[in-house]
């Protein structure tokens, strides 16, 4: 997501926490049945994108390109959350991702939880407490979260997915900070 190619009030299927007073984005909710790919369109923009495009995806297009894939995270951001949506045969060579630049230094980890099965109430807060709001994840839906949060299963045998930056430290106390949340 090099750029916005729309307001963020136009989308209905991801929603941005930002904090209030930098306007930094705290925390992205994706809907299990996003579908606004033309909205968070790759970079097709030269030739020689065009053409790894075509060899890297068995001829793929970029009018279908397009239309189904997207970047819907910060460039600079180290997690990235690209939602694909392929037909049958759709095919992506081998391949492995190397960094083009050293990893920045964050004062936080960064966090992605995903569910699989019932729902759970994700609240969303900056480090410094102030809470911007809740989600409740639902099946497929999926979080990924900068800074603070704080989850409430609410059905029986709720199944999420945590995936969060490593490599995690030697202990517990080591990895969690708890947040004095403000009224």
């Amino acid at each position: 997501m090099s750029e916005f190619r729309f307001s963020e009030k136009e989308l209905k299927k991801v929603s941005y926490f930002r904090a209030p007073e930098d306007n930094r984005i705290v925390a992205i909710y994706v809907r299990g049945d996003f579908d606004e790919y033309e909205k968070f369109p790759p970079y097709l923009d030269t030739e020689e994108e065009i053409a790894h495009l075509k060899e890297a995806y068995r001829g793929a297009d970029p009018d279908t390109e397009r239309r189904t894939k997207a970047h819907i995270t910060e460039d600079h951001w180290p997690l990235q959350i690209i939602m694909l949506e392929r037909e049958p045969g759709g095919t992506t060579l081998p391949h492995y991702h190397i960094p083009d630049r050293e990893l920045p230094k964050l004062p936080t980890r960064h966090q992605i939880l995903i569910c699989q099965r019932g729902s759970a109430q994700v609240g969303v807060y900056t480090t410094s407490g102030t809470h911007l709001g809740d989600v409740v994840l639902r099946r497929d839906d999926l979080i990924l979260m900068v800074e603070g949060h704080k989850v409430v299963f609410l059905e029986p045998k709720t199944k999420l997915i945590e995936i969060k930056q490593g490599p995690f430290p030697d202990n517990d106390s080591a990895d969690k900070v708890d947040i004095k949340v403000n009224n």
